[in-house]
């Protein structure tokens, strides 16, 4: 596993998310240094979706900052992933009426500089900027495996390549960061280490990655630290070792109670509260680019 000393390219300060009167993301500090793979963990409910939704601009913390290599982050999803963050969902959003090749092009918008008359007139510009996109797309299917179903629709893949799309649509906008959210849930064995086989590939590129996760051993096995939330705030942030025999996190975990923390119902409000203001984003949301949902609502 890396260690580092150098300047972190994720900054997260004091992070703070509430709904009406509830806070699902209370003050939370998170670093993610180059060539790192940091772990978020914690109960259902605990705040892990909501704080990567304030990572990537989806919400508007209500207090705290978020800085990529130093540069607070504008609220926007797309200008979040323009700066260098990129992520995947829990549930897959792939657009699924076009090919695999065509959503990874999907996530190359970002770095594409053509404006709307080159399009419309299609000039040499435009075309060389064509080609240049479809050959980095093609090359990102070839990382993840996929070169072979590029013409294919992305609705007749298999789960676990679906998932690899996604990830391949993320790259495509050529991340310092990477988010992934539980990038295994559903999987079998297999695909579950194909899975850690591809992130540690990810790293080995030079792209840090910030991964959800609740098999625990996928994210002991993969990651340098693990940060773990419950109802909220960070609970304790360590490597593997000293996270696995945190008496805190043990309870936690196996619903027993410890001092100062939530009961069932205040950790079911929390859920409540981030399922719901995830199903809110806006179809204009869904149409910025890689880090946000897809018109098909999947």
């Amino acid at each position: 596993m890396t260690t580092t000393t150098t300047s972190p390219v994720l900054t997260a300060t004091g992070v703070t998310m509430r709904f009406g009167g509830l806070t699902a993301v209370q003050a939370v500090d998170l670093d993610v240094h180059p060539g790192e793979i940091v772990g978020l963990i914690g109960p259902n409910g605990a705040g892990k979706t909501t704080f990567f939704n304030c990572l990537t601009g989806l919400y508007v913390p209500t207090e705290g900052s978020v800085a990529y290599r130093g540069t607070v982050l504008p609220p926007k999803p797309h200008l979040v992933t323009q700066a260098g963050i990129a992520r995947t969902f829990q549930n897959i959003r792939l657009f699924a009426n076009m090919t695999v090749l065509e959503n990874v092009l999907v996530g190359r918008h970002t770095r594409t500089k053509e404006g709307l008359w080159s399009a419309l007139l299609r000039g040499p510009g435009f075309k060389r900027a064509e080609t240049a996109s479809k050959a980095r797309a093609m090359e990102l299917l070839e990382f993840t495996g996929l070169a072979d179903k590029a013409d294919h629709l992305s609705r007749n893949l298999p789960y676990g390549e679906q998932r690899k799309l996604e990830i391949a649509r993320a790259l495509a906008s050529d991340p310092g960061l990477l988010l992934l959210d539980e990038p295994t849930a559903g999987m079998n064995p297999q695909e579950t280490r194909a899975t850690e086989e591809l992130v540690f590939a990810i790293r080995d590129l030079g792209t840090a990655v910030l991964v959800i996760e609740h098999d625990m051993r996928f994210i002991f096995n993969l990651c340098d630290r693990v940060a773990v939330l419950v109802q909220g705030q960070k609970l304790v942030e360590g490597t593997s070792e000293t996270v696995q025999s945190d008496e805190r996190v043990i309870a936690a975990y196996l619903g027993t109670p410890f001092e100062g923390a939530p009961g069932a119902e205040e950790a079911a409000e929390v859920e409540a509260a981030e399922s719901g203001a995830t199903g809110g984003a806006t179809q204009d949301e869904a149409q910025r680019g890689p880090t946000a949902r897809t018109e098909d609502g999947q």
